[in-house]
């Protein structure tokens, strides 16, 4: 077992999160994986695992825009290298470069691009050269537009080489989508497109060391431009090297434009390219002048489809060169993904060579509430779109143009508030500011594949109208339950249904029906939404004979028509539509008292008491309230502290229950609970702990010592040594940032040690060994307590912002292997093994 300073060892298990909620934030890279923006995080998603790999900490504002060199257009020029690199901007305007060694999968930060934009990147769009060289263009809400060349380094672990070509204003209405692209031809020239504000197409030309230079606009599109695409060269006749633009508007449409080399440019052209121009005169359209070449630009087709704002459109990523190809073959493909929640593939049709649309896909999203962007895959039978709610949608070509959905990673998009373990350990739950409960659990598979089991989301059973900020299992026998404390006066209790035991039982693969054998007197299937969020009504078993022979998806008639939940026993992981709408927990009490928002809630060990506090400036409002699990009464008001009550937790042997407060005290109450069921209570302890507000607190697991955490920097151990004396056993030395959480676990074999987690303001958890020695009275004897870091947890796979909660699983078998649970202000779930040796 581990002495003071044995070794710890920490590994990601799981990383749950939701995308940003904003349009440029999603790329796919010519590496197969997806990058996304999670809050202040740049999340990294394999499709074909749907797990989160990795989060690259070093934004301090809201990741806005991702962007791989190579992205998924430049698979073919990828093939040699062995780094991939990516662009990420955020909402303060700094960039940041990142490279991955596709060797060993190993993450590093290259630099920081010099700070050009004084305001939030917005795009950041990209073309390879070469094998070795890049471009870049990024452009911001303050109306610059920068135009980068990147050289890689030939081999692993070499420098890149940044320069910056040109750095030029657009004015006051700023460009919010950016296309690169070379020219077709051997004039070595690059064309920008741009577009934004001014509902208008920019065009800019420069060499690749040169200046860019504005050619020409073009107009048609009626409201602002959302975003911009080149394909690469097309041949037609196997002549003429045309280049192809598309563009999508807020005004629903999307236009391609086609560049044709022109023979010569006529003064005429050269004059028509500088008068203004209007739609009727688009046949011809203006000339682009690049060096000594011209492109004659028309308006090849405008595609009318979409009820809403068409927020991307892409080109299919270019076939590899084959037998019958002896260049890259870029098909007439485009994805378009649009507000009104669907995403759409347009061809041209073989004979008329009319663009037609050919693929709609998630008309059923009842709860997407829009696409954000679309993306290829790299070998274009994968489609991922990213939704209003922060969450991802995937389709896959399984042959025939038959689109079917596929897992996907999911998760929070807004602060993590809250977390906890199940009372036996099949899943996590946590709860958000997005207004949702969700639950996670490892979902086992029979075959024996990488691992055997991945982390899913399996259910999300509350979806609220309140931000939601606390949350406790209940830990008596019998049902599931838990209850939520939101920006409401009121904490309501939630009863598992039975489709959610019995998915459980799928995802765990339980051979008895349930441990608790509770699955038989479950009468509730499900529960369905309410009008305004708020409260989940039941869904009886005898009712829904007839609904749950249907599939879920044969309840949608129309889009109009809101459906009720057809609550679902699932055989494999639910994707987005199924978790949003039919897995949500019937609400079976509320609990009125409080004066304010809920703040924190905990529950005792036995499952038989419930704490809750609320946002308090007064000594009034911030009492404590005890209620009385089962029957829901409140059986008890403590008043100690003067501000809101930020953490509570009951000891381990349920007599005493420590709270923290804003106020900078903690309080010690000692509970009795008499053989009538009746509770008594009083204030033993109330003393000022640290010099600022005191945001976490935790047990000793096997003794009355307990932990507090501070924004001082600190975290002080405490022991109670009679009823009413506490003393104080030692400070940690002092953190680089507020402690806003902590956990302590101890070991059973040797109940004197433990390890106490630490998360901290910045994101870092640190894990610190405990030990120490007891009396016989059960103090702990000279020379005291014992401490030592035992690990610094990677920044890689730690929160990106404020750790908001840890939470240790119960292991009452392996004394070796833990599993920590945390959650943060950077939207992530996140799930760490730690083996002790």
């Amino acid at each position: 077992m581990m002495s003071n300073g044995g070794k710890v060892e920490v590994k990601r298990v799981f990383i749950g999160a939701g995308c940003n909620r904003i349009v440029n934030n999603v790329s796919w890279g010519a590496s197969g994986l997806v990058s996304f923006g999670a809050h202040n995080a740049v999340a990294i998603f394999s499709p074909k695992s749907a797990q989160i790999l990795t989060t690259l900490p070093e934004h301090k504002a809201v990741v806005n825009c991702t962007h791989w060199l190579p992205t998924s257009k430049f698979l073919f020029k990828a093939k040699q290298l062995e780094q991939h690199y990516l662009l990420s901007g955020d909402a303060a305007g700094v960039i940041i470069l990142w490279e991955l060694s596709l060797t060993n999968g190993k993450w590093r930060q290259v630099l920081q691009l010099p700070q050009l934009h004084e305001k939030g990147v917005t795009c950041i769009s990209g073309i390879m050269v070469s094998q070795t060289e890049a471009m870049f263009a990024s452009t911001s809400s303050d109306g610059s537009v920068c135009v980068w060349e990147l050289v890689f380094p030939l081999t692993g672990g070499g420098d890149c080489k940044l320069s910056i070509l040109h750095s030029f204003s657009v004015g006051s209405k700023s460009m919010v989508a950016l296309s690169l692209a070379e020219l077709p031809g051997d004039s070595g020239q690059i064309v920008l497109a741009m577009g934004g504000l001014d509902n208008k197409i920019h065009l800019y030309c420069g060499g690749r060391t040169g200046k860019f230079v504005h050619s020409c606009e073009l107009k048609g599109h009626t409201d602002w431009i959302r975003s911009l695409d080149f394909s690469l060269p097309i041949s037609i006749n196997e002549k003429v090297n045309n280049i192809f633009l598309v563009s999508s508007s807020q005004d629903k449409g999307i236009r391609i434009w086609k560049m044709a080399p022109c023979s010569s440019v006529s003064n005429g052209h050269a004059i028509s390219s500088k008068r203004e121009i209007s739609l009727s005169s688009y046949i011809e359209g203006p000339v682009l002048v690049a060096g000594s070449s011209s492109f004659q630009i028309s308006l090849e087709s405008l595609l009318i489809g979409h009820e809403d704002w068409v927020y991307s459109v892409m080109w299919q990523p270019p076939l590899p060169a084959s037998r019958e190809r002896h260049a890259n073959y870029q098909p007439l493909s485009i994805l378009s993904a649009s507000m009104d929640k669907t995403m759409m593939i347009w061809q041209p049709e073989k004979n008329s060579g009319v663009w037609m649309n050919v693929v709609t896909v998630g008309e059923l999203s009842h709860c997407a509430l829009g696409f954000y962007g679309g993306h290829w895959s790299p070998d274009g039978d994968s489609i991922l779109a990213h939704g209003y709610g922060g969450s991802f949608h995937l389709w896959k070509n399984v042959g025939n143009d038959n689109w079917l959905p596929q897992k996907v990673p999911s998760g929070h998009f807004a602060s993590v508030t809250d977390i906890a373990w199940a009372r036996t350990g099949d899943y996590i739950m946590s709860v958000s500011h997005d207004q949702t409960a969700r639950i996670y659990a490892p979902w086992k598979v029979k075959a024996s594949l990488e691992d055997g089991e991945f982390w899913h989301e399996i259910a999300r059973p509350q979806v609220h109208g309140h931000d939601i900020n606390c949350m406790a299992i209940i830990h008596s026998k019998g049902n599931h339950r838990f209850v939520g404390g939101a920006d409401e006066k009121v904490a309501r209790v939630f009863e598992a249904p039975l489709s959610f035991l019995k998915t459980l039982n799928n995802a765990t693969l339980r051979k008895s029906c349930s441990s608790d054998d509770v699955i038989g007197d479950v009468q509730i299937l499900g529960a369905n939404m309410s009008a305004l969020g708020l409260s989940q009504k039941p869904i009886y078993v005898q009712a829904v004979h007839e609904a749950s022979e249907r599939s879920g998806v044969d309840g949608f008639e129309t889009l109009e028509t809101i459906p009720d939940a057809v609550p679902t026993v699932f055989t494999e992981p639910p994707i987005e539509d199924q978790l949003a709408w039919h897995t949500l927990w019937p609400e079976s009490h509320k609990l009125y008292g409080h004066g304010n928002e809920l703040f924190a809630l905990c529950c005792d060990h036995k499952g038989e008491l419930l704490a809750s506090s609320c946002k308090a400036q007064s000594a009034v409002v911030a009492e404590v309230w005890l209620w009385q699990v089962g029957s829901w009464k409140a059986v008890g008001r403590l008043q100690s502290h003067s501000l809101t009550v930020t953490q509570m937790e009951f000891s381990h042997d349920d007599n005493f229950l420590l709270t923290v407060s804003r106020d900078r005290q903690f309080s010690i109450f000692s509970i009795t609970k008499t053989g009538t069921g009746e509770i008594s209570y009083r204030l033993i302890v109330r003393q000022e702990g640290h010099k600022r507000i005191i945001w976490s607190c935790s047990w000793n697991p096997h003794g009355h010592e307990f932990a507090t955490g501070s924004r001082d920097k600190t975290v002080k151990i405490w022991m109670m040594e009679r009823e009413s004396s506490i003393r104080q056993l030692m400070t940690l030395p002092q953190f680089t940032s507020s402690v806003t959480a902590l956990s302590w676990i101890g070991f059973h074999r040797q109940k004197n040690n433990g390890l106490l987690a630490v998360g901290m303001e910045n994101g870092q958890i640190e894990l610190w060994n405990l030990s120490y020695k007891r009396a016989d009275d059960g103090s702990i004897a000279a020379p005291g307590l014992a401490t030592s870091l035992a690990v610094r947890i990677d920044p890689f796979i730690c929160h990106a912002s404020t750790v908001n909660h840890l939470a240790w699983k119960k292991n009452e078998d392996d004394h070796t292997s833990m599993q920590l649970a945390s959650c943060g202000a950077d939207n992530c779930v996140r799930v760490f093994d730690v083996t002790v040796q």
